[in-house]
């Protein structure tokens, strides 16, 4: 039985982990299509840094990062890579509830950000408000997501890693060369005693004198 539970949350950690890395590469993408608008109607190598674009690059590619930790921790259940993961997901947590906060808190929220010199943040905004309501849908499924990653993250580290599961080969394994392997016990050496062989040797002797007699 939780065998089956395990497997049930492995699957479920990897099918809600692989929206986190579909959102990513959807940033990824969407910021070198911003890149290459910007490149394209660039006039001057002295031009501003476009933050905004690279903002978004560099949020994309830590999605991902946090999708490849993700798989890597439900495949192998291994507590410090649950762990990292689980750091990983809060840590985006919190700097989507302080980007949050600050904007429905802070009227003059626009000020606290440098000013883009792409526009992409302005087109963003309008767009926002002139789909408010699928951007809100949107971004509730992207939190989602990200609380049922970290909730069965949680569930697979409270049941713990498979049961040890041991080898059987032909080959003679040494204990500093197999680490993961615990509780291993090293193969028993037989030594064969001489002395039966002796007592056989001296009766054929013995036999053979009888007869040459």
């Amino acid at each position: 039985m939780g065998r089956m539970a395990r497997i049930c949350v492995q699957s479920l950690l990897k099918v809600v982990n692989a929206g986190l890395g579909m959102v990513g590469i959807a940033m990824i993408l969407y910021a070198l299509w911003m890149l290459r608008v910007w490149l394209r109607h660039l006039q001057s190598d002295t031009a501003p840094i476009p933050w905004f674009i690279y903002t978004i690059l560099g949020l994309g590619v830590t999605l991902c990062v946090i999708f490849c930790s993700g798989h890597i921790a439900a495949e192998t259940t291994n507590g410090c890579c649950l762990y990292i993961y689980m750091v990983f997901v809060f840590l985006l947590f919190v700097l989507e509830g302080a980007i949050m906060a600050d904007i429905f808190l802070n009227h003059s929220w626009e000020e606290d950000f440098p000013e883009d010199p792409s526009k992409n943040l302005d087109q963003l905004k309008d767009f926002i408000k002139k789909n408010f309501d699928i951007c809100r849908w949107i971004g509730l499924t992207v939190v989602t997501v990200q609380g049922l990653s970290m909730l069965m993250a949680m569930i697979l580290k409270a049941l713990g890693p498979h049961s040890e599961r041991y080898y059987e080969s032909d080959d003679d394994y040494l204990p500093d060369r197999v680490p993961l392997l615990k509780n291993y016990v090293p193969p028993q050496s037989y030594v064969v005693n001489d002395q039966t062989y002796g007592k056989n040797g001296s009766w054929n002797t013995r036999i053979n004198n009888k007869g040459s007699r």
